[in-house]
């Protein structure tokens, strides 16, 4: 504030200091209010993980690994890509937006889905929607949410295909994170059972290993082999995703994420080392004038509601609840646990959005805009991209857009739209400056295109598998004959139920690959309001949790949030649909193009009236899909509204579909670091810092588990229930 108001520059490290320093105080004390108060975490309750354990789905997992397995999952191209493009509107308001946003809503939503799903066997969101809310606002539920789901995994493996097509080094790097995660999961399961401080440096070494080999294969004769088409790499990415969704968890899932979560913390982790020791300041404006005017040329549309659609997984994503209510509640050993992974995960990704953030607002603002605004606005040339880019009040010259090109060995870095490069070139800038100099800024920036698509792949397999259980759900409930489908035991339903999956969003994404505007690219623009509209309906499903199970004074928790991201993506979506700017509104912008093909005129971004017409239909289809979303996302609110108006009148009304309280053998501590208490447990029961199931025990409420929770919740009706 004193530097804004002095008209001084401002460090990034303030930016980084203000995340940090917010971040562990909402830990601290927000997110144990959270647990002891408005959940009332039982320790002595048996979690799915614990009484349905089948070694395939359901694993009682380290908190340490299934803290990683989490943050990997949730951790998608959102916190990378979206604060980037979002820094167009200055960074003041994303940098808010991250930390206000993730305390109070996003890690508020993953923390209670995990709670809630959790107390239901790991069941879906939707099939939590079905029971809890109704038929009518379930079916609404279940049909958004699974929609929305293909179109984000689809969106999500386009990126990495963007990013490791053509890449030896990144082909390599990241493929051969799959056998070092099948080694890691045997090393587990049966050759050191526990020894998770082992095999984690033993995976790390191999993982490191491998990322300075990537560099030397594509350098040597090798190159050949690991230089992927695109068309080659969807194929394999199905073949993971559904190979991911079939095997055991502990087998290929958990420990390659848990794997991938070291070199996302690590890269992070490294950055904001560099840019405390360096001390960049922060080029672009606090707040440009595209906030306001809504003309910016990444993105239209003024800052509200856009700059909180497009940060999305920074601050709140609803793709999280889906990793919250699948995968992970049939793992986690204790429900105290859902602090530390729950929150505490999403706390970490929003780290990244920050880091992600301050690396574009360290560029030139010159050089930002002309690898984020498009061809058709500042041209293919870097004299016609420094002069339009200069009128905008940005001053850059096309000798500084060379330069920056020439320092990471690319032949031009003109509109390279979707935010990675920008990204990597920031990183690269950062980090040069501590490790290696100008010499190494080249490293730096592919050593960040891979580090995304390794970001991005781990949201991949854990979202395909949360697919399968959702439609298992779904198709199971249809018809009696067809309740066998929500066994994952039965292999058959478990083989037919990924390969839809994998099937449906493979299918946009090969589509997408072979045509620049058909396939995923048609349904890329409802990405960012599809994800939040998801948000919306998981926050909606917690406050009637919270309502039904006797919380109302608590309802507020999710129900301002809520509130917020409702009328946030509710008012994008008319927006998106109903707009007069082309620029914005889809039916705008297919009246635009209709019109084009009426008068025989090409337009921007068609190469013939076939792309004319092409664009006319993607157009109305992203406008439907748009609408329909919305309207299902308003049935799910109203029906939501009704349960928790009826509850709270008559709190015996409504059924609580809970699973039976089963009391607790497993021992194990809440947080990442065992306290005394925990400590003393553990070693009176035999066990290792992973904690476990003392042999020949009886159930048992462990007084630790209570102190950690700080909730006598053993002796609470409420927690029971």
């Amino acid at each position: 504030m004193l530097a804004l108001s002095r008209g001084e520059d401002v460090s990034a490290a303030w930016m980084v200091a203000a995340a940090l320093g917010s971040y562990a105080i909402a830990y601290r004390f927000y997110a144990r209010y959270l647990l002891t108060r408005v959940l009332r975490a039982d320790p002595t309750r048996a979690t799915p993980a614990e009484r349905l354990d089948d070694g395939i789905d359901f694993h009682p997992t380290d908190r340490r690994v299934l803290l990683g397995h989490h943050f990997a999952g949730i951790s998608g191209a959102g916190p990378l890509v979206g604060p980037v493009l979002a820094a167009q509107m200055g960074y003041l308001p994303g940098t808010f937006w991250i930390i206000v946003g993730v305390i109070f809503a996003g890690a508020v939503q993953d923390m209670t889905v995990l709670f809630f799903s959790t107390r239901r066997d790991g069941k879906s969101l939707g099939q939590i929607a079905r029971e809890e809310i109704g038929p009518v606002g379930g079916a609404a539920a279940v049909v958004a949410i699974f929609s929305i789901m293909i179109i984000l995994l689809a969106v999500l493996a386009l990126v990495v295909v963007n990013a490791l097509a053509e890449s030896p080094w990144g082909a390599f790097s990241v493929g051969m994170t799959i056998p070092i995660a099948l080694f890691m999961g045997v090393y587990l399961r049966f050759l050191r059972p526990g020894r998770v401080a082992e095999v984690t440096v033993i995976g790390v070494a191999l993982l490191l290993f491998v990322i300075a080999a990537g560099r030397w294969v594509a350098n040597s004769g090798l190159a050949e082999a690991f230089t992927l088409d695109p068309r080659t790499l969807v194929i394999w990415l199905v073949i993971y995703g559904f190979a991911a969704s079939v095997v055991p968890v502990w087998l290929l899932l958990v420990p390659r994420d848990y794997l991938s979560t070291f070199m996302k913390i690590g890269t992070i982790a490294l950055l904001a080392l560099a840019i405390v020791v360096t001390l960049p300041s922060l080029r672009m404006d606090a707040v440009t004038d595209f906030a306001s005017n809504g003309d910016g040329p990444v993105f239209a549309g003024s800052l509200f509601p856009f700059v909180f659609i497009t940060i999305a997984c920074g601050a709140v994503s609803g793709f999280h609840s889906l990793i919250s209510s699948g995968t992970t509640p049939k793992m986690i050993q204790k429900e105290t646990q859902v602090r530390t992974i729950g929150y505490g995960a999403m706390l970490m990704e929003s780290s990244v959005a920050i880091m992600a953030l301050t690396a574009a607002c360290v560029l030139d603002p010159g050089t930002y805009f002309a690898m984020n605004a498009p061809p058709a606005v500042i041209g293919d040339t870097l004299q016609t991209a420094a002069d339009t880019i200069s009128g905008w009040g940005f001053t850059v010259t096309p000798d500084q857009l060379a330069a920056a090109a020439e320092s990471v060995e690319e032949e031009s870095l003109l509109s390279r739209t979707g935010g990675a490069p920008t990204l990597a070139l920031g990183l690269a800038g950062i980090l040069s400056d501590v490790i290696g100099g100008d010499s190494m800024m080249s490293f730096w920036y592919h050593f960040a295109i891979m580090f995304e698509a390794l970001f991005i792949l781990t949201a991949i397999d854990a979202g395909t598998r949360v697919g399968r259980f959702i439609l298992q759900d779904m198709l199971g409930g249809l018809h009696p004959r067809l309740a066998r489908l929500r066994s994952n035991a039965w292999l058959p339903g478990v083989l037919l139920t990924s390969g839809l999956v994998v099937g449906l969003w493979g299918w946009l994404l090969w589509v997408g690959v072979n045509d620049p505007l058909g396939g995923i690219n048609t349904l890329y623009p409802v990405f960012g309001i599809s994800n939040q509209l998801l948000a919306a309906v998981a926050l909606a499903i917690c406050t009637v949790l919270l309502v039904k199970s006797g919380r109302l004074r608590y309802a507020w928790v999710t129900l301002v949030p809520l509130a917020w991201v409702a009328v946030v993506t509710l008012t994008a979506s008319w927006q998106k649909v109903f707009s007069g700017d082309p620029a914005v509104g889809f039916l705008a912008r297919r009246d635009q193009y209709q019109d084009g093909i009426d008068a025989g005129q090409l337009l921007p971004g068609a190469q013939d009236m076939g792309d004319m017409r092409t664009i006319v239909n993607n157009a109305t289809v992203d406008a439907v899909i748009s609408a329909v979303l919305a309207l299902l996302v308003v049935i799910v609110l109203a029906d939501a509204l009704r349960v928790c108006v009826r509850a709270a009148r008559d709190p015996g009304a409504e059924r609580l579909n809970e699973s039976p309280h089963v009391a607790s053998r497993l021992i194990a501590p809440a947080g990442l670091i065992p306290t005394r208490e925990e400590r003393a447990d553990l070693a009176a029961a035999g066990l290792g810092p992973g904690g476990g199931i003392p042999e020949g025990s009886a159930p048992v409420p462990t007084a630790s588990s209570g102190a950690a929770s700080g909730s006598a919740s053993g002796a609470n009706p409420e927690a029971s229930r």
